[in-house]
């Protein structure tokens, strides 16, 4: 009874919360916050030990700590210039006088009343024998109890119209109503054998740490339980622990020795391992599942052909598909060409082709006749039928969901799937993202491939990177402009992504051929503007949404990103990966409006590195809690607290943790694991499809 009156107070709107009205409550859902379960999940980013205490005289230049100190007299205010008012207090211990400054801060003036005690928090400048704060906290000390003193205080995600203050209260108030409620999801068991906190003294001393040892058990549980539910719903998608399914054995054949000696290229010592694991694969009696990996412009796509070709040639179908008909397109044309000589019948299906067309593929696909099969999600349509279907072949499988790719291999008999990503992940990390594939790497080049020339730039720069562009067109060349749609918001004076374009394409380049991308056309105008470029009837492309992955424009040779602060650096690299596909050297430029260190030092690893790999390590690294930069891609709930980079051994615990689990309750059924399996199932509602935890 009690775990159902307390899981209704955390289902609770955020109004419920004492001291939210209607008005914070609208900034509160702007922020994500809707209700009591959302508030007490919003974890501090920080920490700030405000019981370091010291004397006045012990305090030195540079300390944030606190002290306490009587107020001898009334503020003092200064008006220097316009605009500017300084508001300084003079405060004494029994050792020495420091001064308390604040800037534009009417309201300081009626806070204090000479002989008054408080204790102050902040960073202390010294110079000689003078000490002075700036804009401390204060709490008047008065034998109540502490709030943003004395204290390990949090420092939260905030908003300019939620301070910390606010967050802090709200978050207080929230933990009143469930003060020692709460049901833990993880059972006893599990507890003690990985040494984990309760979840209500966990809960709590996330926010509000009595000690170090408190914080870190209470964040160390905390993890572990974002990471495990993370782990059972990835290991619980459909038949990844139903892996010894019987598959297809495709037998050696010495034609597709033949067939890679007559390629126009050499393949690189990469392609050739990961292509001996696949037909390992291919040629043992289990399904094929595998991951292959490779950077921008790798080489993936021909190891894919070499996969459809082996099929093939055993006397069996392929499939591949593809996010967008121009990249379904593009593949179709490649392996018509390299295939033309042997005798293998490829077709193209897509969604705007004629019902009359769509009728002849179908029928020939169902009788053998089509070989190799390539399109987008219209593969996955009920009236697309195979004879004899033996690979399935899904490239930048982010961009479909777990449950497309089932329903494209249960078109056959347990058919090999392959799935190819150019998002390079962390192999570590690889291996738990994706529970159910084998993982191959291309982690090399093909030769000749030049680097792409990347610089990070400001808006003083602005003249001559668009003299830059000019001088690129009239040689011939193409150009990509990348603007990030952001909302406008008080906090962040953004231009609107549409206007920038719109002032880039009709101002500054309006005597050449510029294409505009944005989030608001339809499809099919998005289609036809990214169709004209590669047709080269652009020569300069604007987009406010990220390029497809995988469109080859061999003439593109400049990327321009504007505010590139505010992409991921995987993200970046991405785009980056769209020019550098031909002969001529291309260049990134990015320009950077952020004022950080992080933002400073993600802008140095573009411009020093050209390798996914290094640069996925790095992302995660910098980027912090929260969202990994592929996990919206891959459908795996936001991380609220974890940190994939800084908590991989967690992560590994957890998986393991997983694996014990189902194997002795698949479905997690028993009365131990029931508050766990509700959580998993509402974790992943709306992420993935195909959980079979049901």
């Amino acid at each position: 009874m009690e775990t159902t009156k307390v899981g209704e107070i955390l289902k609770k709107p955020i109004q419920y919360v004492k001291g939210v009205g209607d008005a914070r409550a609208r900034h509160f859902i702007k922020f994500g916050i809707n209700n009591v379960e959302d508030v007490i999940t919003h974890f501090p980013r920080n920490y700030e030990d405000r019981g370091n205490f010291k004397k006045i005289i012990e305090l030195d230049d540079g300390d944030v700590c606190s002290f306490e100190g009587l107020v001898m007299s009334n503020i003092t205010e200064n008006r220097p210039r316009k605009g500017l008012s300084i508001y300084k207090l003079n405060i004494r211990d029994e050792t020495a006088i420091i001064t308390a400054t604040w800037f534009n801060q009417q309201y300081i003036k009626n806070v204090f009343s000479p002989g008054e005690r408080y204790v102050f928090y902040g960073k202390v400048s010294k110079k000689y024998s003078t000490f002075e704060i700036m804009n401390p906290v204060y709490e008047k000390v008065d034998g109540s109890e502490m709030k943003n003193t004395c204290r390990i205080i949090p420092v939260y995600p905030a908003t300019s119209m939620l301070s910390q203050n606010i967050i802090r209260s709200v978050i207080k108030n929230a933990l009143q109503l469930v003060e020692g409620k709460m049901f833990d999801a993880i059972s006893g068991s599990i507890r003690n054998k990985y040494n984990l906190s309760e979840i209500n003294y966990s809960i709590q001393n996330i926010h509000f740490p009595k000690s170090q040892r408190d914080f870190d058990n209470a964040r160390y549980r905390l993890v572990f339980e974002e990471l495990l539910l993370l782990q059972l719903g990835l290991l619980s998608i459909k038949n990844n622990l139903e892996k010894d399914k019987k598959g297809i054995q495709f037998h050696h054949t010495g034609l597709l020795d033949k067939f890679i000696e007559s390629l126009p290229f050499r393949l690189t010592g990469a392609q050739k391992k990961v292509l001996e694991e696949i037909e390992k694969d291919m040629e043992s009696t289990s399904v094929m599942n595998r991951l292959v990996q490779g950077d921008v412009g790798s080489g993936k796509t021909i190891v894919a052909v070499l996969a459809l070709f082996k099929a093939v040639k055993c006397g069996y179908q392929g499939t591949f598909m593809v996010p967008t008909e121009i990249l379904a397109e593009q593949h179709f044309k490649s392996l018509s060409e390299l295939l033309y000589n042997w005798d293998i019948k490829v077709e193209l299906l897509t969604g705007s082709q004629t019902k009359k067309q769509k009728e002849a593929i179908l029928e020939k696909t169902a009788t053998g006749e089509i070989d190799i099969l390539i399109g987008t999600h219209a593969l996955i349509e009920d009236s697309v039928r195979f004879k004899k279907l033996g690979i399935v072949i899904t490239d930048e499988q982010h961009r479909f969901g777990v449950r497309q790719r089932a329903l494209l291999a249960m078109k056959g008999e347990n058919p090999d799937v392959l799935v190819m990503t150019a998002t390079p992940i962390p192999r570590t990390l690889a291996l738990i993202l994706y529970g159910d594939l084998d993982i191959s790497i291309i982690d090399q080049l093909p030769p000749g491939r030049k680097p792409i020339k990347t610089y990070s730039v400001d808006e003083s720069m602005r003249d001559r990177i668009n003299a830059f562009i000019r001088k690129k067109v009239k040689e011939g060349r193409q150009v990509y402009i990348v603007c990030p749609l952001v909302e406008e918001s008080d906090a962040m004076e953004a231009k609107s992504a549409v206007e920038l374009a719109e002032r880039i394409a009709k101002k500054d380049f309006q005597d050449l051929n510029v294409g505009l991308i944005h989030g608001k056309m339809k499809p099919r105008e998005k289609e036809e503007t990214m169709r004209r470029f590669v047709g080269g009837d652009i020569s300069i492309l604007v987009s406010t949404t990220v390029i497809e992955v995988g469109v080859n424009v061999p003439n593109s040779t400049v990327m321009i990103i504007e505010n590139a602060e505010r992409f991921g650096l995987a993200q970046l690299h991405q785009l980056r990966g769209r020019v550098g596909r031909g002969a001529e050297q291309s260049f990134c430029i990015l320009y950077n409006e952020g004022k950080t260190t992080v933002s400073k030092e993600r802008m140095e690893v573009m411009e020093k590195s050209n390798d996914g790999f290094y640069i996925s390590e790095k992302d995660l690294e910098l980027r912090g809690p929260g969202e990994f930069f592929g996990t919206r891609q891959h459908g795996i709930p936001d991380l609220k607290i974890a940190n994939l980079y800084k908590d991989m051994e967690i992560l590994k615990l957890a998986q393991t943790a997983a694996l014990d689990l189902l194997k002795a309750d698949r479905y997690l059924i028993s009365e131990e694991n029931r508050e766990l399996k509700k959580q998993v199932l509402e974790r992943f509602s709306n992420k993935i499809e195909g959980l079979s935890l049901n």
